[in-house]
């Protein structure tokens, strides 16, 4: 009998706020242990929480676009479970009234089709605290407890590990691009508990769930799912049925293992929150969260292959960042500017040869010095003067190469580092000839080379012109007059 996968997240984003959910406790990492603490968020009893506003803002904007439906009367609950990462033996969390309902993220699958992956809802509630396990003895450093913690659950709409990769990747680029979150794998700022179940083709009925929880790994996810879906199967063609259970992935056996059997939602006694009044959003406070949103990311790269006449790929590349798509696009409107009136034909040319300029160059700057661009000395009116200066044959190539690194590291106007150092391009006609007349003469053996059906032997000549010129000859240029003299041997 041939399976297919059902596959569902519940993806757990840490919000990016100053204090934690319910206190004014500074969120800030690689702090000791237990220093960003007081009695809320240690659980004392008759301390009471205070909702942070800013969270709520950050979990509808993120809402918003990702097309949820934006609840106005949004209730916290009390999830009960006794571990020791919750000191009060419950965690604030949202049941019954979540925030935000519905919406999705559109996926690109690696054979190029686009597939709708739809969100059940998201809700917001604190994190837990972290355990640290030592060889004898375990900790509970509560620096993290109380983290506003944005839980966006999909509904089960994967069918592949390769899915929930694209789901999760397109989800972290629209929650960067918003602001809301840095979603750092590596400091579990984005973490998943991913549910996989099986059943025949053709069925409807979802099959028995299994879930693997808490994967801050992208790598990690996917092998699991992989190994997962490959369990699965094999326990129904030996008749062993599958149980619904928690698991844990080892990534040093690469397999799952058996955790727990699976809670189900009354296991945790929800019940409202007593301390905490609803959350009553007006349509005026919406529309003023709704005009701090950016543009979102697939938007803005339709907009860049539209207005650079970038391909498709590089636009991936260049919006992939939100950071590189800010600097590239002011850089692209300034060297608009500066050619202004030559055409829109010939601004779109322009932006291109910086588009392409970055993502070769700059981003090989950026790689080599461990620079973000925002860290870098190079200003946007500095690049889109640097390719102006290029464009109109001003500099030749060789020359931009040579500055781009300078003015990377360095900073500096690149007109005025022209005009200084005398960098222009000569594109004298009579002065290039005098360098290939130059050339010629000094080098009989490939002319005689050239003579001898070596055609190849002009490039040489090409290059002996770019060295008495100091690299200043325009090439478009010594490369016809070269060919010219030669012929005239």
């Amino acid at each position: 009998m041939e399976f297919e996968n059902t596959i569902g997240l519940e993806t757990h984003v840490q919000l990016k706020t100053n204090t934690k959910m319910f206190c004014g406790c500074l969120l800030k990492t690689g702090c000791e242990p237990n220093t960003n603490v007081c009695p809320v968020c240690l659980g004392y009893p008759g301390a009471l929480p205070v909702m942070n506003k800013e969270a709520i803002k950050l979990t509808v904007m993120s809402g918003m676009m990702l097309g949820c439906e934006i609840n106005r009367h949004a209730t916290f609950d009390r999830k009960n479970y006794f571990y020791p990462d919750m000191a009060k033996d419950y965690q604030i969390s949202e049941n019954g009234n979540p925030l935000c309902i519905g919406g999705g993220v559109e996926i690109t699958r690696p054979d190029g089709t686009k597939k709708f992956i739809r969100i059940n809802h998201i809700h917001l509630e604190e994190d837990a605290a972290k355990i640290n396990h030592y060889a004898t003895t375990s900790g509970v450093d509560f620096n993290r407890g109380g983290t506003p913690l944005m839980e966006i659950v999909s509904e089960p709409d994967m069918e592949t590990a390769d899915d929930a990769i694209a789901y999760l990747t397109a989800l972290k680029e629209i929650l960067v691009y918003t602001g809301v979150s840095d979603c750092n794998l590596e400091e579990g700022n984005m973490r998943s508990d991913v549910n996989i179940s099986i059943r025949p083709v053709g069925e409807t009925k979802l099959g028995t769930k299994v879930e693997i929880k808490n994967m801050n790994s992208f790598s990690g996810i996917h092998a699991a799912l992989e190994y997962e879906a490959k369990r699965q199967r094999s326990s129904m063609a030996h008749s062993i049925p599958i149980v619904q259970e928690t698991r844990r992935w080892n990534p040093d056996e690469m397999e799952t293992a058996s955790m727990r059997s699976k809670e189900n939602a009354h296991d945790y006694r929800y019940f409202p929150e007593p301390d905490l009044v609803p959350v009553e959003l007006s349509e005026e406070q919406i529309e003023e969260w709704r005009k701090l949103l950016p543009e979102k990311p697939e938007a803005r790269r339709a907009r860049m292959i539209e207005e650079y006449g970038i391909a498709e790929y590089d636009a991936e590349v260049l919006s992939q960042h939100k950071v590189n798509a800010g600097f590239v696009e002011k850089a692209c409107g300034l060297l608009k500017e500066k050619v202004k009136g030559r055409g829109e034909g010939e601004e779109k040319k322009a932006c291109k040869i910086l588009c392409n300029l970055y993502m070769s160059d700059v981003m090989a700057l950026m790689n080599s010095t461990g620079k973000a661009i925002n860290e870098c000395a190079m200003t946007p009116e500095a690049l889109a003067s640097l390719v102006k200066l290029s464009y109109s044959g001003t500099i030749n190539g060789p020359t931009l190469k040579e500055l781009l690194p300078e003015i990377f590291e360095k900073g500096g106007d690149p007109e005025a580092i022209v005009k200084e150092r005398g960098l222009g391009a000569v594109s004298d006609t009579a002065a290039l000839e005098a360098f290939v007349d130059q050339a010629i003469a000094a080098n009989p053996g490939p002319v005689a080379d050239f003579k001898a059906g070596k055609k190849a032997a002009a490039g040489f000549f090409v290059g002996q012109v770019m060295k008495l010129s100091k690299g200043k000859a325009d090439p478009k240029i010594v490369g016809p007059l070269v060919a010219k003299k030669l012929a005239a041997l």
